[in-house]
């Protein structure tokens, strides 16, 4: 019993990982910055609209990840 729960339980988290897999550069496009976050800041949005919402009422303000902003292209790229 106590094998199969925890089987139970290991293929429903490997089910849910698998189901909001996301490319990383897709995680972290947008930075809050401002006083309190330095350069590059606070990288964890994935919309414009997030990072809005989080510096709302705090003198921050948003701007987009320079990783992801110069990420090197793919092949073919110069």
């Amino acid at each position: 019993m106590k094998h199969s729960l925890l089987l139970a339980a290991a293929a429903v988290t490997a089910m849910a990982s698998l189901g909001s897999a996301t490319p990383a550069a897709a995680q972290d496009r947008y930075c809050l910055q401002g006083r309190v976050w330095g350069y590059p800041g606070n990288c964890q949005f994935a919309s414009y609209a997030q990072c809005l919402a989080s510096a709302s009422g705090t003198n921050a303000y948003c701007a987009i990840n320079p990783r992801y902003a110069y990420a090197r292209r793919g092949r073919g790229y110069r």
